[in-house]
């Protein structure tokens, strides 16, 4: 039987990016080590491609963010 955390319940939405990129660095772990059945491999590739997708939004906010500041700087001078 499969290890379960709270952490590979939790809604990728609802993570952190810590959060997701550390439980995405787990699942390439186990995906990388083998070892897995089919449905299990399955299921932790969905639950990679959904972490990564958290993990590009925290980064796509941050950037957001960056060029909005930069905007402010530019305003400034």
């Amino acid at each position: 039987m499969p290890e379960e955390t709270t952490a590979t319940t939790t809604p990728a939405d609802q993570l952190s990016y810590e959060q997701a990129r550390d439980e995405l660095v787990d699942v390439v772990r186990r995906l990388e080590t083998g070892g897995t059945g089919l449905e299990e491999a399955l299921t932790l590739w969905e639950r990679g491609e959904a972490l990564a997708d958290r993990c590009q939004q925290w980064l796509d906010g941050a950037r957001e963010r960056l060029d909005a500041a930069r905007g402010s700087d530019a305003d400034e001078e």
